[in-house]
């Protein structure tokens, strides 16, 4: 009886999809490894070849691809990009998110803001690809100052959205407490709402730097070749001829390491501001 009570518990579709998306994001990463200490006469075109492990576990692919990519130079741009995109989203976010979210259920034209701050979510990057490319040149901004400017503008709909929904659970009496006691509205977002706002600050960074890190067209076409980010350092393990998947997958294990320290840092606070922030 109790047996079949406890088969009655388990949930077996669900348990299923688990199985295969934990199977669809660990068969990746094994390649990847496993490839990544390869040597060039290992693989070969058999699938025997591709799945096995290495005979000896070598770094040789890693010091290779340091060298080729310029790795250091390249990590040092994408940092310095990706931080002043974290950085100036969070601030400018936060700060447009709390304008609208605390003025948009009384006033139309903050409720109209918030609208077509979202819609930009649907807009492809495909789109105003030319036309920013354009622009830039003309301003001459066609450097890294103007990609973390694009990358501002690109994540303030999604960031906007979600500040504004965690913002709803920030009561509003915290503030009218604040102005009772003499604070001016600016005072009390930086020393009230700001600090408060803590775990969707983890959860937009995380995600903002995901999307600045990866990113490939914007300063391909933006920066035209002239300073390169380690997405753009990759590319030159794929010729027309074939690609050199040993030193690549080296290469793609070094730059998901900034990324997955960055994200061990502030997952404490991400669930909370996922879960927070939903819209109601």
């Amino acid at each position: 009886m109790e047996k079949s009570k406890l088969k009655e518990k388990v949930n077996w579709p669900v348990t299923i999809l688990l199985i295969v998306g934990l199977i669809t994001v660990l068969f990746p990463l094994y390649m990847t490894v496993v490839i990544a200490f390869k040597s060039p006469t290992e693989m070969t075109n058999t699938i025997e070849g591709i799945l096995s492990l290495p005979s000896t576990w070598s770094f040789d692919n890693f010091a290779q691809a340091i060298a080729v990519t310029d790795f250091w130079h390249s990590l040092l741009n994408s940092v310095l990009i990706t931080a002043a995109t974290i950085g100036i989203s969070i601030l400018l976010h936060s700060l447009v998110a709390y304008a609208i979210g605390r003025n948009m259920t009384h006033h139309k034209p903050f409720r109209l803001s918030y609208y077509y701050i979202v819609s930009g979510m649907f807009v492809p990057f495909a789109i105003l690809m030319l036309p920013l490319v354009k622009e830039t040149a003309q301003l001459h901004i066609d450097s890294p100052i103007g990609v973390v400017l694009l990358y501002v503008v690109f994540f303030m709909p999604m960031n906007v959205l979600l500040y504004t929904g965690y913002l709803k659970n920030i009561p509003v009496a915290l503030e009218e407490a604040a102005r009772v006691d003499g604070s001016t509205t600016w005072s009390t977002y930086w020393k009230i709402i700001f600090p408060l706002m803590g775990p969707m600050h983890a959860t937009v960074a995380v995600l903002t730097a995901l999307g600045t890190w990866n990113d490939v067209m914007t300063p391909l076409v933006i920066m035209s070749g002239n300073i390169t980010t380690l997405p753009l350092a990759q590319l030159t393990f794929q010729t027309q001829f074939g690609t050199n998947y040993n030193l690549a997958f080296a290469s793609y294990l070094l730059a998901m390491l900034p990324m997955l320290i960055f994200y061990l840092f502030a997952q404490k606070k991400i669930i909370n501001g996922v879960i927070n922030g939903a819209v109601k």
